[in-house]
């Protein structure tokens, strides 16, 4: 078996061949959070989806991929049923989603970076001209979908 980063059997992925976009100057790096779905039944246990995308000078976001996601579920022997309700912080998931778009691969992960050639290509391939090197000094953000937003902050 080979090592390395693969996405759960049924997971979402990313639609192949996405089209080359109009070039510009790639000034930032990001990833994006939503929910998976609906809201389950079980309130202890979501499930979300996790892309990445370069932020262009003129504000544009292009998407890079989209096939990562984690799912959290809170447990607790202590209460009957052994079901919780699930509480998220921003930070909570903010840590996952980073967590999401690092490499998992033993030497990669030592390293705790993302694997810059391989966004770079990606970002090539949508008509973006940079470089891993480019990538690497670029401030890298994580944005919430609204669905996100209003979960973290219920009324």
């Amino acid at each position: 078996m080979e090592a390395g980063w693969r996405p759960a059997p049924g997971a979402y992925r990313a639609p192949r061949g996405l089209p080359r976009v109009e070039p510009g100057r790639v000034v930032g790096l990001g990833a994006s959070c939503d929910l998976q779905g609906a809201y389950p039944e079980d309130a202890s246990t979501r499930s979300f989806l996790v892309s990445e995308f370069a932020i262009l000078e003129d504000g544009r976001r292009v998407l890079l991929h989209a096939e990562r996601g984690f799912s959290v579920t809170a447990r607790s022997t202590g209460v009957p049923g052994g079901v919780v309700p699930l509480v998220e912080t921003r930070e909570s998931i903010t840590q996952q989603v980073l967590s999401a778009v690092l490499p998992n691969d033993e030497e990669c992960a030592m390293e705790q970076e993302h694997d810059w050639s391989w966004l770079a290509e990606l970002a090539r391939a949508r008509g973006l001209d940079v470089t891993e090197d480019d990538l690497r000094g670029l401030p890298y953000e994580v944005v919430f979908a609204d669905r996100m937003t209003r979960w973290l902050s219920p009324t």
